[in-house]
């Protein structure tokens, strides 16, 4: 699901903390509902929205890639 606007954020847009700051990455807020990515180079593009369970399994799996389940 893809959103064009910034209701319901919960929490300001975070840049990753491995992001190397030029300006090439993806930004992410929390909602009511889960969490909104956006491209960092376009703030004002399209976001896509996913749900709390979505982006907690994503981010394990970031940080532990060998790990399963």
């Amino acid at each position: 699901m893809t959103t064009a606007h910034d209701s319901g954020l919960t929490g300001p847009w975070r840049t990753s903390s491995y992001s190397g700051g030029g300006n090439e990455c993806v930004e992410v807020a929390q909602t009511r509902e889960g969490c909104l990515v956006r491209d960092s180079k376009q703030p004002d593009g399209t976001r896509l929205a996913v749900s709390r369970q979505a982006w907690a399994a994503f981010t394990r799996h970031v940080k532990n890639p060998m790990a399963t389940g």
